[in-house]
């Protein structure tokens, strides 16, 4: 973690005035955000909050970007309903907020998920994709779900423990200057995945890039980081594509 006073680096970035292109529906006992590709797809992609929530126009967004690259994209309310972290919340309390929401704790919503796209939507070819606190659900995912086809973890703000049996091929994404990341934690990530892991994987780290930086900077008002963002969205729907 960056420090005790403030334990996550998520600042709210650039925070998009985004409406969408989805709809929010029901899916047993979650909502939902979910947006439909141009021509009848037999693929879809979960897309994972941070902690911010389902809410977020930027997660949605990027759940846009997803759909109009011809995947049925669903951004569940991962929480159920509790409250998402706010960025005017006393980080002092962070801990505290989180206790009740372990991105480890997700497997009863990660069925219902995988059921409303198989017996709703018809899915047959399913990835998943998660940002900071959803990198997190991501990587669990990946390590218990054989189904998913692809998962695309962006900045994990915590390792899984000896974790790294991945039953996914999964891409992980960090920025280089991301201070809840340390640098040797992805190098150890990297060594065991090398060790252990027998499907595909690719750690990259971007340059001089801070958290949040995929989908919390605007590549409109950040032109040096402009670059960056869009090498970090290719490579995720390359990825996708190569697996699903």
């Amino acid at each position: 973690m960056a420090n005790e006073a403030k334990p996550c680096p998520c600042d709210i970035g650039d925070r998009m005035e985004y409406g969408g292109l989805g709809q929010e529906v029901q899916i047993e006992h979650i909502k939902a955000y979910v947006v439909k590709p141009p021509t009848s797809s037999d693929k879809a992609i979960i897309v994972i909050q941070d902690i911010f929530g389902w809410q977020l126009p930027n997660t949605r967004y990027i759940a846009d970007m997803l759909s109009s690259n011809g995947y049925m994209a669903v951004c569940p309310d991962f929480y159920v309903g509790k409250e998402p972290w706010k960025p005017s919340d006393d980080w002092s309390k962070f801990q505290d907020w989180l206790q009740d929401k372990k991105a480890t704790n997700i497997n009863k919503e990660v069925d219902a998920v995988l059921r409303y796209l198989k017996e709703q939507c018809g899915a047959k070819h399913i990835g998943v994709v998660g940002f900071c606190w959803g990198g997190v659900a991501t990587h669990h995912i990946a390590l218990q779900y054989p189904e998913i086809k692809a998962g695309v973890c962006v900045y994990v703000i915590r390792m899984m423990d000896d974790k790294y049996e991945l039953k996914s091929p999964t891409l992980f994404i960090f920025g280089e200057k991301d201070e809840a990341i340390p640098l040797d934690q992805v190098s150890t990530l990297e060594a065991k995945l090398k060790e252990k892991c027998t499907v595909d994987y690719q750690v990259k780290i971007f340059p001089g890039q801070t958290h949040g930086f995929v989908h919390r900077k605007r590549e409109d008002i950040n032109p040096a980081d402009r670059a960056s963002i869009q090498e970090a969205r290719t490579d995720m729907l390359n990825w996708l594509n190569k697996y699903m």
